[in-house]
């Protein structure tokens, strides 16, 4: 199994897998912002501790499988701006999404961060690479569609965000890229 390199770097980012160094700026610039979370399936993070267990979860993910998280780093000034990755469920399929703090939004980040993602996918050897986007999160399906992805369903009652209605599983795309 071949391992993915622990830095990718793009145009204007740096994707890095997420150390302690990343601990305060992940919690400030998106874990904790309730409006950042809103469409994501991790809860929000109430103290520097939830960080801290899931940079412990990113570790035994890079550990296990070929790669785990990315925190994603503007090249130009070192801003942490969101995080990426892969969530491998068996050596040849994984999942894979993006959050952005708020003042990355819009700039062509996620699309940039993304397309790395899918560039790397084959090398490790990644066949099937999806992604799952709350049926209301217009602009994430549309960075999904610009990188290929293309929409396979829709699985109705499916994933809970514990941001938006806990308990309460939600309509979802199935989005998706063979290799």
């Amino acid at each position: 199994m071949q391992k993915a390199p622990e830095r990718i770097d793009t145009n204007r980012l740096a994707l890095h897998r997420p150390t302690i160094a990343d601990l305060d700026a992940i919690y400030s610039r998106y874990a904790s912002d309730p409006d950042v979370v809103r469409y994501v399936g991790f809860p929000m993070h109430r103290s520097i501790a939830d960080t801290r267990a899931f940079l412990a979860t990113s570790d035994g993910e890079w550990e296990r499988w070929p790669a785990g998280p990315y925190a994603i780093v503007s090249r130009e000034d070192g801003t942490l701006l969101g995080g990426t990755g892969f969530a491998f469920e068996t050596a040849y399929r994984a999942m894979t999404g993006y959050v952005l703090a708020k003042d990355a939004w819009g700039r062509g980040y996620a699309t940039e961060a993304l397309g790395a993602i899918v560039a790397l996918a084959p090398s490790l050897g990644i066949r099937r690479l999806y992604a799952l986007c709350h049926v209301d999160h217009r602009s994430s399906a549309r960075v999904l569609e610009k990188c290929g992805f293309e929409l396979e369903g829709v699985l109705r009652s499916h994933t809970e965000f514990p941001n938006l209605a806990p308990g309460v599983p939600a309509d979802v795309f199935c989005y998706a890229r063979a290799f």
